[in-house]
């Protein structure tokens, strides 16, 4: 005969499998907490680097790529078409001022220059003969004036005899008006002569000015060509270090073609471009700062292209020490042309992070052993330090080492 068990132990056995459900329970979160924290992903300590979120000043930029470039260079050409006979130099040479390079083959320009100062000589001695021929022919027209005046004047005398014969009764009207007649026509003679002198003068002036001009532009020929055949001997035109040179002895050189660089290896400036958005930023005389290594050098923007290209518009920066050891041509530089100052702001350390002001994702330290991301919009920036808009306080410890490994996760734990 079955009995009822008590009310007491009912409850008891119970209470038993409800602390062995929950005892289970218990154990599965557990494993489950363990798998979660052994899947989450974490980073060392010493693997990221940190950034106080500060409040100061900063004086913001825009910042471009550049290269150093010698300070001079120049770049020496074939001023006429021939080839090359000897080479003096190489690439790499010291050469002062004045110092030959190469030789040209200077036989048809020189045969050419000798019959150019061949036929100014002619044309010398043709503008003589002008000269001469011209004071002759109006030396000429003045005797004929002299001639004339005196037969005009021997005529006057003329016509006062007549006049007084006939007043006599010696004399006849008709001899009167007849010696009147020619003394007049011998004054409309003189005139006339007169007139043709001034005009031949005039004449003869305009002529011979015209044939002085030919002269100056042959002789300014000349000079040019004299000039051509002087650069064709190729010198250095200064003080530096010979850069390139074209040393195929034998080969044809076309008018214009390159055949030498000298530069100034101890002074240098710096190349740079910088996006077309940015370009009203960059103006002549704008500081600027250049980065090579952890080294800064400062300098000024000297020269700004005016036309954009392919997006692009290119400066020059002039260094305020372009004799720094560590310059070297070609080297590639980080540049940061300073626009303005502002006050009492948020600001973090610069770093590969930063692209530009906008919008970002940056991870920051929530307690000694993890990291949350959180969104944060950035403003100006220069080579040091990064404007903060919104989105962190002072005091917050940024990470603005690269996170690219941890671009889907939200928390980061970090391991000592």
């Amino acid at each position: 005969m079955d009995r009822e068990i008590p009310k007491e132990e009912r409850m008891k056995a119970r209470r038993k499998s409800w602390m062995k459900i929950a005892g289970v329970v218990i154990c599965v979160i557990a494993v489950f907490a363990v798998i979660f924290a052994s899947l989450r992903k974490s980073v060392k300590m010493s693997d990221i680097k940190f950034s106080d979120v500060e409040r100061s000043s900063i004086e913001t930029s825009v910042s471009a790529s550049g290269k150093v470039v010698p300070a001079f260079e120049e770049i020496i050409n074939s001023p006429i078409s021939t080839r090359i006979v000897e080479v003096y130099c190489q690439s790499g040479d010291s050469v002062l001022e004045g110092t030959p390079l190469l030789r040209l083959d200077l036989q048809s320009a020189e045969t050419e220059l000798n019959k150019l100062t061949d036929e100014m000589n002619m044309k010398r001695l043709a503008m003589e003969q002008t000269r001469l021929n011209i004071a002759t022919y109006l030396r000429n027209l003045e005797m004929q004036i002299k001639v004339k005046e005196m037969s005009v004047n021997r005529l006057e005398a003329e016509v006062q005899n007549e006049r007084r014969l006939d007043s006599l009764g010696s004399g006849t009207g008709d001899k009167v008006r007849e010696a009147e007649l020619a003394y007049n026509t011998g004054k409309l003679e003189l005139q006339q002569l007169r007139q043709q002198l001034v005009n031949e003068r005039q004449v003869k002036d305009a002529e011979y000015k015209s044939k002085q001009l030919e002269l100056s532009i042959f002789e300014k020929n000349l000079g040019e060509q004299r000039r051509t055949l002087e650069d064709a001997r190729i010198k250095s035109p200064r003080a530096a270090t010979l850069t390139y040179i074209n040393k195929e002895i034998g080969s044809q050189i076309s008018q214009g073609q390159k055949l030498a660089v000298v530069s100034d290896l101890t002074h240098f400036s710096v190349d740079a471009e910088i996006a077309d958005s940015y370009g009203e930023r960059v103006a002549v005389g704008s500081p600027a700062n250049v980065k090579i290594g952890k080294d800064v050098l400062r300098g000024k923007v000297s020269n700004v292209t005016p036309l954009s290209t392919n997006g692009v518009i290119a400066f020059t920066i002039k260094l305020d020490e372009d004799d720094y050891p560590r310059l070297r041509s070609g080297l590639k530089t980080d540049v940061y042309v300073m626009c303005d100052i502002k006050d009492d702001i948020l600001r973090i350390r610069n770093g590969s992070y930063y692209m530009g002001p906008g919008l970002y994702e940056l991870f920051v330290a929530d307690g000694d052993d993890e990291i949350v991301k959180r969104k944060v919009k950035l403003g100006d920036s220069n080579y040091e330090f990064v404007e903060v808009i919104d989105g962190l306080e002072k005091g917050d410890r940024v990470v603005i080492s690269d996170m690219s490994d941890f671009k889907n996760s939200q928390r980061v734990k970090v391991r000592k």
